[in-house]
């Protein structure tokens, strides 16, 4: 299965770290990053999930719940915890999913039998409160994830699921946005008091707005 852009996450029952969650009720109205990581005690994933664990604070201020995954059992991802903490000096704050029987990577496309046809591969999927997916990035397992940069996606995609606005490269949070091109210039100075540049008439730069 390959899930697209804006189709419906898959929801699905699991054991996690955390408790049995059903996944759809476990996100209720917020935003969620899944994530994989190809299997416990290994150098790579450490390093990420510690990462993961110490960004928390700035995932729940965004209201992103996050959750990871491998096709480990239960009592591995535990074990593993205490080298999490000990490594990274950040202990595990979220779930982790054991997915023995690989129900949940296949659902989710996690498996690429070219790379490992028994191992998920860093996938990461962000899923807006509308249960719909949002992005898709995926690694291969040699190399660890920029968290820094999910976080910034994430920032773009909720500011442009409010406003109609679009943002540029290497965009940051605070930074001058794009106005779609689709809104007319008189609809644009009702949504943007504050104007804009043209460039071009299809690039209109202006202050981002503000909730």
């Amino acid at each position: 299965m390959t899930l697209q852009l804006d189709d419906t996450a898959p929801d699905f029952e699991a054991d996690t770290t955390d408790g049995t969650l059903k996944f759809h009720e476990w996100m209720s109205d917020d935003w969620a990053v899944l994530f994989s990581h190809p299997a416990d005690f290994t150098p790579v994933c450490t390093t990420e999930l510690g990462e993961v664990a110490r960004l928390k604070p700035e995932f729940d201020k965004r209201g992103v719940k996050v959750i990871g995954l491998s096709v480990d059992p239960l009592e591995d991802h535990r074990s593993w915890a205490g080298d999490i903490a000990e490594t990274q000096g950040h202990a595990l704050n979220f779930p982790l999913i054991a997915d023995p029987d690989r129900e949940i990577a296949d659902l989710y496309g996690m498996i690429h039998p070219q790379a490992d046809d028994t191992l998920t591969v860093r996938s990461v999927f962000v899923i807006g409160s509308d249960k719909k997916v949002k992005l898709t990035l995926t690694y291969p397992a040699s190399t660890g994830r920029n968290f820094e940069e999910i976080l910034r996606v994430i920032d773009s995609l909720q500011l442009t699921a409010d406003h109609s606005v679009a943002t540029p490269v290497n965009w940051q949070h605070g930074e001058d946005v794009i106005i779609v091109p689709s809104l007319s210039d008189e609809e644009a100075r009702e949504k943007f008091p504050k104007g804009w540049e043209t460039v071009k008439p299809y690039l209109r730069v202006t202050p981002q707005p503000q909730d």
